[in-house]
């Protein structure tokens, strides 16, 4: 495999601000548009027709709020093929939001109004069934508790398995990554305008696992040279070879899966099935996100803190030197005041003239002979 030489830490501040100019598209949009909750997360219900040759989705849309009084959207899948008939026939999904279910005589009127505007539709009744707003946002609610406890369950784990390496520090930097992916997931259902649904849900379990394989590869190596590279090598440096080692593996892995998936979003697209477009897009937006997220995101965040924490040592241990050299200072200060004035006065006078104590040192007194 090719060994690139790619500088990840010193370019961090592009990568960073490529993340945050998209994120801040991605608010710019949200406020304008809003976010849209689909049926099964706000409530409201959902009926299915099958039919015969074509019809107008405007005219059908404005047909049916006349006849019910209630707003509607309508989707069409083309040429669906039945699991028991094997008939290929296409599909007309009425949603209408909001927290009361269609009635009997409601159901009723949408076949006759269906039937008049097309009568050789054939129209048949193929799915019914309401969903009460209570129990939507509840499904909503215990969805964001599953990511939640994924992410504190993916911590912990990255904690245990790269303790050698600062292993918490590691594991918040992944789940920041992880983040930063569920966001980009996020603005997708914004930018195409797809209501959050089931299908939002499923994306983000699955980038999460996706992306953290791939962050996890990276730490794993990161840890190989540490032991390798010794303690000498810098964060920088250790971390830039550690991505350009597993740079083509990450490459490769993510084209053959987003090859996959495009796939089956073309595939989707061919025959206008929503429920797999709206999965297969975010999904691939998700593995490029997460590919660049593992690589640019997590492993120069990690740099960075671990840069921060030698700066933080390395102020504690100057200020403890310097706290250690002003005790002994004072110390100095606090025998000198407590000498004798005379004697502060000599060695005060020696220090200042060392000749003299010298030739001090040398005079002997003489002594006198007595006269006997």
């Amino acid at each position: 495999m090719k060994l690139f030489h790619i500088h990840f830490y010193e370019n961090r501040k592009i990568y960073f601000c490529i993340s945050i100019g998209i994120m801040l598209i991605g608010l710019i949009f949200n406020v304008i548009y809003g976010t849209q909750l689909d049926v099964n997360f706000k409530g409201g219900a959902i009926i299915k027709y099958s039919y015969s040759g074509d019809i107008d989705v405007p005219t059908v849309e404005k047909s049916v709020e006349k006849a019910v009084k209630r707003d509607v959207e309508v989707e069409i899948n083309s040429n669906v093929k039945s699991a028991d008939t094997n008939a290929v026939l296409n599909n007309v999904t009425l949603t209408f939001a909001g927290d009361q279910a269609l009635s009997v005589n409601d159901q009723k009127t949408l076949l006759t109004t269906l039937s008049t505007l097309y009568p050789k539709a054939n129209f048949g009744l193929v799915r019914s069934n309401s969903v009460d707003p209570t129990m939507g946002m509840s499904f909503f609610q215990k969805c964001i508790v599953a990511v939640i406890i994924t992410f504190l369950l993916l911590d912990i784990y990255i904690a245990l398995r790269f303790r050698k390496i600062g292993g918490s520090a590691a594991g918040l930097f992944a789940i920041v990554a992880l983040l930063h992916d569920v966001a980009m997931v996020y603005f997708t259902f914004i930018f195409a305008r797809i209501p959050l649904n089931d299908n939002f849900i499923a994306v983000v379990l699955t980038i999460l696992g996706y992306s953290l394989n791939d962050t996890i590869v990276i730490y794993d190596r990161i840890r190989e040279n540490r032991r390798l590279m010794g303690i000498k090598a810098g964060y920088a440096e250790l971390v830039n070879t550690s991505i350009n080692q597993t740079l083509t593996r990450s490459l490769f892995t993510a084209g053959c899966t987003f090859s996959s998936i495009a796939t089956v979003y073309f595939v989707g697209l061919a025959f206008n099935l929503s429920s797999v477009t709206t999965f297969a897009l975010p999904m691939m937006v998700g593995i490029v996100t997460g590919c660049y997220s593992s690589i640019c995101i997590a492993g120069p965040l990690y740099v960075m803190w671990e840069k921060h924490k030698v700066k933080v040592l390395a102020a504690e241990n100057s200020r403890a030197s310097l706290e250690s050299a002003q005790a002994k200072n004072s110390a100095a200060l606090e025998e000198f005041s407590e000498e004798p004035v005379s004697e502060r006065k000599e060695n005060i006078a020696k220090s200042a003239n060392p000749s003299a104590k010298k030739n001090s040192a040398k005079k002997k007194p003489k002594s006198k002979k007595r006269k006997r």
